[in-house]
């Protein structure tokens, strides 16, 4: 028997303002009088939603930004309530659907594992003989007792994830949200996973952007798209398709970067205003070619005076995996900007990536290398196959460095 069931699973919402007081009045004597009342268009977060999961199994979740990932989640976790359907889980849930979910902020995180633990209803003799465990699994024994509202949102996860493992639940429910975490951590994180995978087999729902992640240590994969299942099966074949679809709706948008570019992060020292790739010719262009030179020219002006500033750029897969950083630091060439319009040329000499489409992210810190400007996800980078066959290229890897081949 599964240990979850999913059955025509839907959620809608109704998009638009929360209307107030005085137009739900409003509202109400229109319907009396006969009159239309506007009505906010409906969304299907989930729509139709189809699934069995076996004991034992380890599914990732994955799909774009709105895919209803995590509103799926939330509803295998019992947060939420579906419009239609219904769904059975056979046994007890640890969630960590996101940053701070059930953690109460008034309460020190010693408090916060004895709560978790008796809401998964387990006797407090247990939760103290796990107690230890717990907070050195966290690395928060300096602030154990120290109310959750004072930590950060890195702490908070650390203190979830310790908790939702370490409390002998039936099934995990994790959501993306351990990118918040460090990468020690998270290296931490992985590494129980593993354990409860293989060495207890618990049955573990997990969803994430790092496909290499997911593909590696999931028995299955289950793929959405605009609130539906589209595929569902074997974590290779599932994660080659999502990756495929990523690819040619990151080609599709090549371009020239115009107007103020958005940024994840930003002091307001800066501004972006134009970001191009050349060719070798010194005009725009969309693609590079393979193992020859990526140029690209970034237009910014500074609202205040730069010391000595660092430029970072960098690429990235549609996965977030960051393959490739360069700085001005490096070699020093680090001059005062004033305040006003600036161009940057960053000339990356001998592109080794494979053929594919990568993406562009850009970073300016100051002087003492705090962060002025950030962004990840900027621009899609097409390095194309140029005078190479592609075909005889191996199909795993991402890059191509020069080789010797020897036979005696």
């Amino acid at each position: 028997m599964p240990i979850i069931e999913v059955s025509h699973l839907t959620k809608e919402y109704q998009l638009g303002h929360i209307t107030s007081l005085k137009e739900n009045v409003l509202n109400t004597f229109r319907r009396l009088g006969g009159k239309p009342v506007q009505k906010r268009e409906d969304f299907k977060a989930l729509d139709d939603v189809n699934f069995t999961i076996e004991q034992g199994e380890v599914v990732g979740i994955i799909g774009h930004n709105g895919a209803g990932k995590s509103t799926l989640l939330k509803h295998l976790a019992n947060i939420s309530k579906p419009t239609k359907g219904k769904v059975i889980v056979r046994g007890s849930v640890a969630p960590l659907i996101e940053v701070g979910a059930g953690v109460n902020p008034e309460m020190s995180g010693r408090e916060n594992i004895f709560l978790n633990g008796a809401i998964l209803g387990i006797p407090k003799k247990i939760i103290r003989q796990k107690l230890d465990e717990i907070i050195e699994f966290s690395e928060l024994e300096q602030f154990i007792d120290t109310p959750v509202k004072r930590y950060s949102s890195g702490m908070t996860v650390k203190l979830g994830f310790s908790i939702a493992t370490s409390m002998e639940a039936d099934i995990l429910i994790v959501d993306e949200v351990l990118a918040v975490g460090d990468i020690m951590f998270q290296q931490k994180c992985i590494e129980r996973m593993e354990h409860l995978i293989k060495g207890e087999g618990r049955t573990v729902l997990i969803v994430g952007h790092n496909i290499r992640q997911l593909e590696r240590i999931c028995s299955r994969v289950i793929l959405m798209d605009h609130g539906r299942i589209s595929n569902d099966g074997n974590p290779s074949e599932i994660c080659g398709i999502f990756f495929n679809e990523a690819q040619e709706r990151t080609q599709s948008r090549r371009k020239p970067i115009e107007g103020v570019i958005s940024s994840q992060s930003d002091a307001g020292a800066i501004q972006i205003t134009n970001i191009e790739m050349l060719d070798e010719e010194g005009n725009s262009s969309d693609y590079v070619n393979f193992h020859e030179d990526l140029t690209l020219r970034i237009t910014f002006v500074c609202n205040k005076n730069l010391i000595r500033p660092e430029i970072v750029v960098g690429l990235h897969t549609s996965d977030f995996v960051h393959i490739l950083s360069v700085s001005n630091a490096l070699p020093d060439i680090r001059p005062n900007l004033e305040i006003g319009k600036h161009q940057l040329t960053c000339r990356l000499a001998d592109i080794p990536l494979r053929p594919s489409s990568y993406n562009l992210r850009l970073a300016f810190l100051d002087q003492y290398r705090q962060m002025l400007w950030y962004a990840d996800n900027i621009m899609p980078i097409l390095i194309v196959a140029g005078r190479f066959d592609v075909t005889r290229l191996p199909e795993v890897g991402l890059i191509d460095l020069p080789t010797s081949w020897t036979f005696i």
